[in-house]
């Protein structure tokens, strides 16, 4: 079964800058939109990115509208979240998931996409 595996997570102080990538396996990976989702500490998953199967369009959350870049490369299957001026309220575990089901590009709902992978932390320090 294809699962996600993501990296780049970590320590970060406040107004810093990183960058995830994930990559899923074996899976399709050029015909299906694509989302990054952070989770904290007993709350829902929340769905803050996706980017269209061709990279040419994405939706944000208004969270991280205009500090996070989704961008991906099919030529690599791999798909990646810029994140700059990192906030405090960033910290979460962060996790990349394939739009199978074609209904989660604009909801960002979690409950749409499927091969989740473990996560890569952020922790963004003040």
């Amino acid at each position: 079964r294809p699962q996600a595996v993501e990296s780049g997570g970590g320590l970060v102080q406040a107004g810093g800058s990183l960058r995830l990538s994930c990559t899923i396996s074996p899976f399709a990976f050029s015909d299906y939109a694509m989302g990054w989702f952070r989770q904290r500490p007993g709350e829902e998953r929340e769905g803050i990115a996706t980017i269209s199967w061709r990279g040419d369009s994405a939706t944000y959350a208004d969270s991280v509208r205009g500090r996070f870049t989704i961008s991906r490369d099919n030529r690599k299957n791999a798909l990646y979240l810029q994140m700059n001026n990192l906030k405090t309220d960033d910290t979460a575990m962060y996790y990349c998931a394939a739009d199978i089901s074609g209904g989660g590009y604009y909801s960002r709902s979690a409950h749409e996409f499927s091969y989740w992978g473990q996560g890569t932390q952020v922790t963004v320090s003040s």
